[in-house]
C-alpha cells in the first residue's frame, strides 16, 4: 500500500521541481530587437510592404500607374532587386460589413540599417499621398540570405 501512494508522490515531487518560480524567470527586456542565427548566409532583412489598390474617392490604381511607382519610386532606390506579388485583402469595417480590396505586396530584401528603413518609410509616404491611401502597411523581419 505504501508502495502504491510513494511512487505518485515521488512522481509529483520530481514535476514540482520542473517548474521555475515566476519571479526567477528571465524576463526578455522591453524593445528587444530580435537576432537570426544563420547556418549559412548573411543576414538580412526582409521588408514586405502591402499597398491597397483602392483609391479613396473611387476607382483603383490602374496596372501602369502601380508600375511606373515601381519603376520609377522602388527600383532606383532598391537596385539589387525586389518581388512583387498580387494579394487580396478582406477585413470587417466599422460598420460591420465585408469589404475587399485587391493589393500588391512589395518585398524587398536589404541590410538592416537606417538609410534603407528611412527609403522604404520614404517609399509609402509617396504611394500614400500619389493615391490618397490611408496606410501602407510595413512588416520587417530578420533573415537569412544566400545567392
Amino acid at each position: 500500500m505504501l508502495n502504491k501512494l510513494a511512487m505518485p508522490l515521488v512522481l509529483v515531487l520530481f514535476l514540482a521541481g520542473c517548474q521555475t518560480p515566476s519571479e526567477t524567470r528571465e524576463q526578455i527586456p522591453p524593445n528587444t530587437a530580435p537576432v537570426a542565427v544563420c547556418g549559412s548566409g548573411d543576414i538580412m532583412m526582409q521588408t514586405t510592404l502591402w499597398f491597397g489598390m483602392n483609391k479613396p474617392k473611387g476607382g483603383t490604381v490602374s496596372s501602369s500607374e502601380w508600375q511606373q511607382f515601381v519603376d520609377k519610386d522602388v527600383t532606383p532606390k532598391f537596385k539589387e532587386g525586389l518581388s512583387v506579388y498580387e494579394g487580396k485583402g478582406q477585413w470587417l469595417g466599422n460598420d460591420g460589413k465585408l469589404a475587399r480590396e485587391n493589393s500588391k505586396a512589395l518585398m524587398l530584401i536589404h541590410q538592416p540599417d537606417r538609410a534603407s528603413s528611412d527609403s522604404i518609410n520614404a517609399l509609402r509616404d509617396i504611394y500614400k499621398k500619389r493615391f490618397e491611401q490611408d496606410s501602407v502597411m510595413r512588416v520587417d523581419a530578420l533573415v537569412c540570405v544566400a545567392f
